[in-house]
């Protein structure tokens, strides 16, 4: 007769430790290990119905649910069950609880796959049919074995209180349970150790397993009655009723929705408080903290576990108890292997370098040194971040990352208070929490993009975290006791510092890194960029070679941004078609040798046809990528020195601009035409760039004798003016075009072309003076991209040329200039006709 219950051939693995799941009986399994966690994520949640998912439960001979091991100490015999329920938690960390219910035997016959979790071939063993009830009542043996144990089972029921509802619920079980069943489930039941139960779980045979499990009942009527005699002569102390049931694992066998509080679940909760009470004790808490851990450990053994409360209680415990409140690393206070250590990972960055290496040592010479606050601001690419990363790596400390981006809520940075549901410390905590040390290195990331919402300014949130003055006893709402930051290295990033409120940015320390020059990408590009990529795309020297003339190429010619990012995805798509060619390569051979075993009279055309680019295919290895080849993969050229040709008739000159994204070189235009004296101001202009269009403006008009200009009349008289900034959809504003907006328009009334070598920054008063300006250094290194060899520069900024590199020193000009006499002398070839020449004369540093 076929078998009532049929499982499949294929089933999942829930590993067990030290205890047994039979047939017939229900068990509640902590789900701890990760293979089971992966299980019970990929196979359990999110199905409709937990009755159609049959799961099988095998004990393990040896470890631990704690440790993912091989799967060598699995027993070969297992129960397949049916998981009843899922209960448990996401947060602070996945936890759960299996109720599942015994089916039936079965013998693992293979396993198919070991991760993530482990999945078998099956053989089901037990057939649970009413073949097994006439097997019984055929075989003498049986059947006299069946009967007694019954009996004893029935004795054990009776010497219990039936006045508990469990106990009158196991007695009228056990009147109707079929014969079969009664081992495994009185086996449940009686207390008996692990490699008892895994010899009633071996017993395949029905008379094997009668034969294992009568002796385990026996032994606990025998225990029974010692205890009621020792309870009638005074030896003991009254043994109460539930006392009496205890020795029993009876609440196994029934569903969680008994109305008495199941006795070993309390033992559970007794033991985990325990274990919770010695982890606030082993913490080293403050005495502030020590005392709101103890005083909330208090209530919690007051509180029933079924009060919501009970669960904000314990988890805000295992916080406390998680902190590192005095765990810390010791810093590797090796300067010259500092030093080597941030040259190896990043080309250039002098200055950040530099103090680092200051902080290393007054730390080495003084251990108790508060951790500095400090910012790196610098355009996108320049490698803020992982600068960050290799500090951190340098100090022997712990690395977390926080990003701030689009953050505009304080409780991100302070936490929640804990009188709200769902209720979670903030970023600071909760990264010690995971950092496991009072001293990592924290990097705040864009810390220029918070925003203010409805719910706090997350800014103003940072000020105490940030301040080396109070965050020794920074307050998170939900922990609610001081927490001392000050050992932690606190590194921001921004791109744009105008974006960052007065009052943070005064608690910070600003380290500038600007962008970097052609030599220095060329560098970076041969250190890391290109064995990266390499590496990523499983390309290696024989396969590829990228002369440094090429990569000059592409950082000229397709790229223009003062970090390495848009030059990384070049060269990854250079990697790619490489990548491409290999492959084809290879093919192709494999298609040649075959065509000449097959036919080795002829010859064989493997070319791609209609494939004439420069980058022809089949290559010879390894692909040396020239000029040709770049075009090629990257297309045209997207970058051209157009200096020449834009600067070609009057009106025209070059600017110098700052951005976030590094700095640019920016043309401003102008034209005149016929009209009634109006001025037409163009290209996405803010208010400070149009007031300094007028004030150029007004300047030359009041100077029109000494620019030897037509003074008989007004230059806007029957005259329109339009002033134009291309790249219209890009906002510009600021005060440093002052000097190429009077520039320009003197050489549109005086019909002379500005020099094409020329580029200028600077502002202007109405006096025509000439103002200091920021951003010198991101202006000069994008003007030495665009390939321009003079810069026209406030005198006052020239303490500002310390930054920049020698060897662009050395490559361009600089001219000093205090009016805008001195401007249009160095714009125009030969000097302006009429101006007093310039007394500070260029510099070629």
């Amino acid at each position: 007769m076929a078998s009532s219950i049929s499982i499949p051939r294929r089933i999942p693995l829930l590993l067990i430790t030290d205890n047994v799941l039979l047939p017939g009986s229900s068990m509640r399994i902590p789900v701890r290990s990760l293979k089971n966690m992966n299980m019970v994520k990929s196979r359990l949640l999110g199905q409709s119905t937990l009755k159609s998912t049959i799961i099988g439960v095998v004990p393990k001979t040896s470890g631990s649910d704690d440790v993912d091991e091989d799967l060598s100490s699995l027993h070969p015999i297992g129960t397949a069950a049916v998981v009843v329920q899922i209960t448990g938690t996401n947060w602070p960390r996945p936890a759960y609880t299996l109720l599942v219910t015994g089916l039936c035997r079965f013998r693992v016959e293979s396993l198919l796959q070991e991760t993530p979790y482990p999945v078998a071939s099956v053989k089901q063993l037990d057939k649970l049919s009413d073949s097994d009830n006439e097997e019984i009542q055929s075989s003498e043996e049986l059947g006299t074995l069946a009967e007694n144990f019954r009996e004893h089972a029935a004795e054990l029921v009776d010497m219990l209180d039936t006045s508990l509802p469990v106990v009158a619920k196991l007695k009228k079980m056990l009147d109707s349970v079929p014969s079969q069943h009664l081992p495994d489930i009185c086996s449940t039941i009686v207390k008996a150790s692990f490699s008892e139960k895994i010899e009633v779980l071996d017993a395949v045979d029905l008379v094997e397993r009668f034969k294992k499990a009568l002796p385990l009942l026996i032994r606990q009527i025998e225990g029974l009655k010692l205890l009621k005699k020792a309870r009638k002569e005074g030896n003991v102390e009254i043994v109460t009723r539930k006392e009496m049931s205890r020795p029993l694992n009876i609440r196994g066998m029934f569903r969680k929705q008994d109305a008495d509080i199941d006795d070993e679940d309390r033992d559970d909760d007794i033991d985990d408080n325990s274990d919770l009470e010695a982890k606030i004790k082993g913490a080293n808490m403050p005495e502030q903290a020590l005392k709101s851990a103890q005083k909330e450990f208090r209530r919690l053994k007051k509180m029933p576990a079924h009060m919501p409360e009970h669960a904000m209680i314990r988890n805000y415990l295992e916080l406390m108890t998680e902190l590192p409140w005095s765990r810390g690393t010791k810093d590797t206070l090796d300067i010259v292997q500092a030093k080597k250590d941030l040259d190896a990972d990043h080309y250039g960055l002098d200055k950040l370098k530099k103090r680092v290496i200051e902080y290393l040592a007054v730390r080495q010479l003084k251990n108790s040194l508060k951790g500095p606050i400090l910012c790196f601001v610098g355009p996108p690419g320049v490698g803020k971040t992982s600068v960050g990363r290799s500090l951190a790596n340098t100090l022997g400390r712990e690395f977390h990352r926080i990003s701030l981006g689009g953050v505009c809520d304080q409780s991100d940075i302070r936490g929640h208070r804990r009188t709200y549901i769902g209720s979670m410390p903030g970023r600071i905590i909760q990264g010690l929490r995971i950092a496991n040390t009072n001293n990592p290195v924290f990097l705040l990331d864009e810390i220029d993009k918070l925003s203010k919402g409805i719910h706090g300014d997350p800014a103003a949130a940072l000020l105490e975290v940030l301040d080396p003055e109070q965050n020794h006893s920074f307050v998170d709402h939900y922990l609610n006791v001081p927490f001392d930051l000050s050992q932690i290295l606190f590194i921001a990033t921004a791109n744009n510092m105008a974006t960052i409120p007065p009052a943070l940015l005064d608690r910070m320390e600003l380290i500038q890194i600007p962008g970097y020059t052609l030599e220095e990408k060329l560098h970076i590009a041969d250190r890391h960029l290109i064995p990266k990529q390499f590496k990523e795309h499983g390309l290696s020297n024989e396969h590829l070679q990228i002369p440094s003339d090429t990569i000059k190429l592409i950082i000229a010619s397709y790229t223009r941004e003062a970090g390495v990012r848009t030059l990384e995805r070049r060269i990854a798509a250079v990697c790619r078609a490489v990548a491409v060619k290999v492959l084809k390569s290879s093919s192709s051979r494999n298609l040649k040798a075959d065509t000449v075993k097959k036919d080795k009279g002829q010859e064989t055309n493997i070319e791609t046809a209609g494939d004439s680019s420069a980058f022809s295919y089949p290559p010879e290895m390894p692909i040396i990528i020239d000029e040709a080849a770049v075009e090629d993969i990257l297309g045209p050229i997207i970058y051209h020195q157009e200096m020449s040709e834009r600067l070609s008739q009057p009106g025209v000159a070059i600017g110098l601009a700052w951005t976030v994204m590094g700095g640019e070189i920016m043309f401003v235009e102008a034209t005149r035409m016929a009209g009634d004296g109006k001025i037409t101001l163009t290209g996405q202009l803010g208010e400070v760039m149009k007031e300094s269009a007028s004030l150029a403006l007004n300047w030359v008009r009041a100077n029109v004798k000494k620019l030897h200009l037509d003074s008989s009349k007004d230059l806007l008289k029957n005259t329109d003016i339009h002033i134009h900034f291309p790249a219209g959809a890009v906002e510009k504003d600021g005060p440093s075009a002052g000097i190429t907006i009077a520039t320009v328009l003197t050489s549109l009334f005086g019909d002379r072309c500005v020099r094409s070598d020329t580029a200028m920054t600077g502002e202007i008063t109405l006096r025509g003076l000439v103002l200091p300006v920021g951003g010198i250094k991101e202006k000069v290194l994008a003007a030495h991209r665009a390939g321009i060899q003079r810069v026209i520069l406030p005198q006052k900024n020239m303490k500002d040329l310390h930054e920049i590199p020698d060897h662009i020193k050395k490559e361009m000009n600089y001219i000093f200039v205090k009016t805008l006499e001195d401007v249009l002398n160095a714009a125009f070839e030969d000097g302006y006709p009429g101006l007093n020449k310039m007394t500070t004369l260029p510099a070629k540093l």
